[in-house]
C-alpha cells in the first residue's frame, strides 16, 4: 500500500490546532503573528464581494409578467 503523502502535513496541522485548543480565533491570531515576525512579504487581497443575485427565467420558455410572476409555458 502506498503511504499517504500528506500524512506529515495532517499531523503538523493537527498538532498546531491542538496547541491552540482548536480555537479558530487563536489559530488565526497565531498565524498573523508568525507572518509579521517572519520577515517575508505576504500579499493581501481585497475582500471578495458577493455578486448580485439575479433571478433566472424558468425553463420551458415561460414568460415573466410585470409583477414578476411566471406564466405557464405554452403547450
Amino acid at each position: 500500500m502506498i503511504p499517504d503523502p500528506t500524512a506529515e502535513i495532517k499531523r503538523i496541522r493537527h498538532q498546531l490546532g491542538a496547541d491552540m485548543d482548536f480555537d479558530l480565533d487563536r489559530i488565526f491570531a497565531d498565524l498573523r503573528c508568525r507572518q509579521e515576525t517572519s520577515g517575508r512579504t505576504y500579499v493581501r487581497r481585497p475582500a471578495r464581494r458577493p455578486m448580485a443575485n439575479h433571478a433566472m427565467q424558468r425553463s420551458g420558455g415561460a414568460e415573466v409578467s410585470s409583477d414578476s410572476e411566471s406564466t405557464p409555458a405554452a403547450r
